[in-house]
């Protein structure tokens, strides 16, 4: 193993956070059918006590890397920052023939993400149960496997384990759109899993490759080895470059989709327009950082010439689809449709960190999945609150918000604020880091980026003063504005944004320390296998 595994609390704590949501979806379908309090309120327990165990997790992660006298050098990677939280702590459980193993683990990276899992999960349950009255029962049952499913993406260990879990992810979201969602609701999930499933199909090609040429080496004859399980892929020699070309290209292909990267986005503004707002809530803030993920934890650190090599393609789209993005954005008539459309330009600021392959950009890039997941949760909370009042997303049927509902004004201002990156906002902190290693990485690329940037800020801008300033007009006149749930829906959004824009420190330091480490092992595996 190239990295240390740790269980600081000696018991399997994120297994209980990774299946702890799909013992309560089981408890949910032993509930009468027309007990929608009662449902809405397991869920929302259940939810919620992952949370909590999310945070104990948070913050018993072991942040001992700062100091250098506790870190050591194997295999020139630095040890102290590494996998924490080791379920089985000591070896991987044989759990299929083959080697196919059980193991969960989280680093600086993961750990920050099974958090904003676990609480954007809680916070959709909280809206839905304001605001859905339609089988509740089964709406809560999808909600609550969806979050095992991508809770288990953030912390399996072995690549066959993760693949379950990303497949598992895909079955909830289905029924969720398919069932809850708006009129066009079918066509939609139609195009959602036609692209997931043909990325997902390659990835399985590619990772049963993966075994046999990477792991079956490293394991010989030896019973107890697994050859899926990622410290032993990472030990492994390296690949020529022309077949890890064909495997990266495998993995990158379904993390791109995923994210949504340009020119693989199209089913993303559907799927969201049709989806309920609390999946739209997930499907932003959770699902599209799992594409993210897969790049950062799979894509660069065992096929890293290859990403090298291809890192001046993916610098290119991450530009093209932050101005791509930004300019179909400003076309848009419906608040949710341009939300969705500003998602595809602010993944590409995460692309352009993540392909800086510098520390700035990494960290940064990593840091902006987390800081996107909650300025853009809350918008589409907010959108959703404005259609659940007036039943209409469209920008023109709306004018003089701010005299008709201040509260709701004030909050969207603060998330408006932290999506165009405005200092003091968390936005402003990963952005900043993802174009300063654009920047380092490649001028033209940084510059590019930063202007389209600037571009998204003009059309959130724009969208505020036509449907908030001015007199009162259309479907404006009389809402009442947000309620004490409402509130309690969008505080700890607002109050992140502001934390983490203030002191981003609490979210960075794990993520800049796993950005460290891995970056020095992609440098050391690359010479090596160049020969130096």
């Amino acid at each position: 193993m190239l990295l240390t595994t740790s269980n600081a609390l000696g018991f399997p704590l994120l297994s209980l956070i990774v299946f702890l949501p799909l013992v309560g979806a089981g408890l949910l379908a032993l509930l009468p059918k027309r007990q929608d309090g009662l449902i809405h309120a397991t869920a929302l327990f259940i939810a919620g006590l992952d949370l909590v165990l999310a945070l104990v997790l948070f913050g018993s992660f072991d942040r001992g890397w700062a100091d250098p006298a506790t870190q050591s050098i194997q295999h020139g990677m630095r040890l102290g920052a590494g996998f924490q939280f080791a379920d089985p702590e000591r070896l991987p459980l044989n759990w299929l023939p083959g080697g196919i193993s059980y193991q969960l683990g989280v680093d600086g990276i993961s750990v920050v993400l099974v958090l904003l899992t676990a609480l954007l999960g809680f916070l959709a349950l909280l809206f839905s149960s304001l605001h859905v009255g339609h089988r509740v029962r089964e709406y809560g049952i999808w909600m609550l496997i969806l979050q095992t499913g991508m809770l288990g993406v953030f912390t399996a260990l072995d690549l066959f384990l993760f693949y379950v879990f990303w497949e598992a992810s895909l079955i909830p979201m289905i029924f969720l759109i398919a069932i809850w969602g708006g009129r066009e609701r079918i066509y939609a999930t139609f195009k959602f899993v036609l692209y997931t499933l043909a990325g997902s199909a390659l990835m399985l090609v590619a990772l049963v490759a993966l075994g046999q040429l990477m792991g079956r080496p490293v394991c010989g004859s030896a019973p107890d080895c697994h050859p899926y399980h990622f410290f032993t892929l990472l030990a492994a020699p390296s690949l020529p470059l022309a077949t890890q070309a064909l495997l990266f290209g495998a993995f990158a292909l379904a993390f791109a989709v995923k994210v949504p990267l340009f020119p693989f986005h199209s089913w993303l503004p559907d799927a969201h327009v049709q989806a309920p707002t609390a999946v739209s809530v997930i499907l932003a803030g959770v699902l599209l950082k799992m594409g993210g993920y897969g790049l950062l934890r799979f894509c660069l650190p065992l096929f890293p010439k290859a990403a090298v090599a291809a890192a001046p393609a993916f610098l290119l789209l991450a530009v093209i689809g932050i101005w791509y993005g930004a300019w179909v954005a400003f076309a848009q008539t419906d608040m949710k449709k341009l939300v969705a459309y500003s998602s595809v330009s602010h993944m590409g600021i995460v692309i352009l960190g993540i392909f800086s392959f510098n520390e700035q950009g990494l960290a940064g890039g990593a840091l902006q999945m987390i800081n996107h997941g909650l300025s853009t949760g809350a918008l589409f909370l907010l959108v959703g609150m404005l259609y659940e009042r007036a039943h209409s997303r469209q920008i023109a049927d709306f004018g003089g918000l701010w005299q008709v509902m201040p509260r709701f004004s004030v909050v969207f201002l603060v998330v408006l604020f932290s999506s165009v990156g405005l200092p003091g906002t968390n936005g402003f902190v990963g952005e900043w880091l993802s174009l300063l290693g654009g920047f380092r990485a490649n001028m033209l690329a940084g510059g590019l980026a930063a202007f389209g940037v600037v571009l998204g800020a003009a059309y959130m801008l724009w969208l505020y003063q036509r449907v908030f300033f001015g007199p009162v007009r259309g479907k404006s006149a009389g809402l009442p504005d947000l309620t004490g749930p409402e509130m309690l829906t969008l505080l700890p959004l607002v109050v992140l944004i502001f934390w983490i824009g203030i002191y981003p420190a609490t979210i960075l330091q794990p993520i800049q320390a796993a950005a460290t480490e891995w970056l020095t092992y992609i440098d050391s595996a690359a010479r090596l296998a160049a020969g130096g």
